[in-house]
């Protein structure tokens, strides 16, 4: 066991730091995980790996388990993964329950978050020994799967295949052979940009310019629009909490666990897809859902559970496979570029040291997060209270520092933490979606060299069709992805339709009514 030998003072208090942060960013509306780890990025490389990882996994924990603070205080999910907490945990706060709420989605999210960590260290290094009998025929299809079902999963298929498409672009730009070891050739750039582009726009400031600085433009636009609004947050004393209220909802507790832990596996499906289906699967199985939306405690424990187990979830496509499954996982990529690691089937048996650095982290985060916010939920709710107008210059400042230094003071990189910055506020602001485009900016050069090794190694283009039993289910699995994507695009327009006919016929019904008034 030579990794204890790791797990030094600075480890732990690193882990138990960063879980502080990431509560602090998730507590505040606008701010969330992704964005604390993209801003603390950058102090990874003086951190070293280990101590790195431990810092981020802490974020990564306390900045999905802050947003619950908003969510039942305000009304406002701090992180996207929050809004189906907002539902029953606000007329609870309405009720002066604020704490008993807040207690309960605590729980949750512990038990949550430690259950994804045990399914993580279980079935994590099981997919990773299977996948390294992969050839780049089947690492291609991964890719092409993992893509398919971001796009699948995304509010629509053709905008979630629009920004990875925009995303796989960006990644291409550079070196026109890179699978060869580069040729000197350039492509999709102008002879000026040749001198900074030749190996293509660098990940890091990619990530913390689509993930910080765009965060800020959006939350900067809200202020201007509506001012700053300060509410004053009163937690009410006792709350009534006590532990018999997960009597008879253990079940819906692992339940959700598990979902959580299960959409986290998807790539790019996010902590909201995970709560809203676990919510929805109480909502169908518990006996009075007529509470639900009330103030009902079984809401808040499947909506918390869920959102914390994604953090497990999305661990394991990351370390078994390279593919992150959201978007702060995809963010991690860049602690593990910075110490010249590459995730994939080879990272745990190769550095089975880090893999049990980063389970400790991961476990004792969790902790962290759990007695920072059940002991201490008054002081941490008094967080929402920040004036923006201080706090987003600072962490501007942040990301320009870190971006100018993580490659030894280029300054082209600044450049491109700002053009991302801003491409991230426009792709927005016009509907696209960001988790496809920066998912399809990691994954598509890997998935040229893949191709091009493929036809290299076999120099057919059938061999995509036949070269394993894996390809062909990797196949039929990209197929139903695509179909799912167009059997629920067809149910929600047809319910969209439905819904405008019942509109349209009440209106008509009231203007008959109308009619007969004036006649009478």
């Amino acid at each position: 066991m030579e990794f204890l030998s790791l797990l030094d003072i600075t480890f732990f208090l690193l882990a138990g730091f960063g879980a502080l942060i990431g509560i602090i960013f998730g507590a505040i509306p606008g701010m969330t995980a992704t964005m604390a780890v993209a801003v603390c990025l950058p102090l990874t490389y003086a951190l070293g790996l280990h101590h790195g990882l431990a810092l981020l996994l802490g974020l990564y924990v306390g900045g999905i388990s802050g947003g619950m603070v908003p969510a039942v205080l305000l009304n406002i999910p701090g992180t996207p993964s929050s809004i189906t907490t907002t539902f029953d945990g606000y007329p609870m706060a309405q009720k002066g329950e604020g704490e008993k709420a807040l207690k309960i989605c605590v729980i949750a999210s512990v038990v949550g978050g430690l259950i994804s960590a045990a399914i993580l260290f279980l079935f994590a290094p099981l997919l990773a020994d299977f996948s390294i009998k992969f050839s780049y025929v089947e690492k291609f299809l991964i890719i092409l799967l993992a893509l398919s079902v971001i796009a699948s999963l995304s509010s629509s298929m053709l905008i979630g295949i629009f920004s990875g498409v925009i995303g796989i672009w960006l990644s291409l730009i550079g070196d026109y052979s890179i699978s060869d070891g580069g040729n000197g050739k350039t492509r999709l750039m102008f002879d000026f940009m040749e001198p900074y582009l030749f190996e293509g726009f660098s990940l890091l400031p990619v990530l913390i310019g689509v993930f910080g600085i765009s965060t800020i433009l959006l939350e900067a636009e809200k202020g201007a629009k509506s001012g700053l609004v300060s509410e004053r947050i009163k937690i009410s004393k006792g709350g009534g909490f006590s532990l018999s209220i997960f009597r008879g909802r253990v079940t819906n507790l692992v339940r959700s666990s598990f979902i959580g832990t299960f959409v986290g596996m998807l790539p790019g499906v996010g902590g909201s897809a995970a709560s809203v289906l676990a919510y929805t699967q109480e909502k169908n199985l518990t006996r009075d859902s007529s509470q639900m939306g009330k103030g009902a405690p079984q809401g808040l424990i499947a909506s918390e559970s869920a959102n914390n187990a994604l953090t497990g979830g999305a661990l394991i496509p990351l370390l078994s496979l390279g593919i992150p499954g959201d978007s702060t996982t995809a963010v991690l990529i860049g602690a593990f570029t910075l110490q010249g690691i590459q995730v994939g089937p080879l990272f745990i048996p190769e550095n089975t040291d880090t893999w049990y650095v980063m389970m400790t982290a991961l476990v004792f985060a969790n902790i962290v997060m759990f007695f920072l916010m059940f002991y201490a939920i008054k002081y941490i709710a008094k967080v929402v209270m920040v004036p923006k107008h201080i706090l987003f210059p600072i962490i501007v400042m942040m990301c320009v520092v870190g971006a100018y230094a993580i490659n030894y003071g280029i300054m082209f990189d600044v450049w491109t933490l700002l053009i991302f910055g801003v491409l991230g506020y426009l792709v927005q602001k016009i509907g696209l979606e960001v988790a496809p485009l920066i998912i399809g900016f990691i994954l598509g050069s890997q998935a040229e060299v893949y191709f091009v090794k493929s036809l290299e190694s076999f120099g057919t283009y059938s061999i995509f069709f036949t070269k394993s039993p894996i390809a062909m289910v990797l196949w039929g699995l990209i197929a139903a992805s695509i179909m799912f994507a167009i059997v629920m695009g067809v149910k929600s327009r047809a319910r969209q339709k439905m819904e405008l006919t019942q509109v349209t016929g009440s209106t008509h019904t009231a203007s008959g009514k109308g009619h007969d008034t004036d006649n009478d």
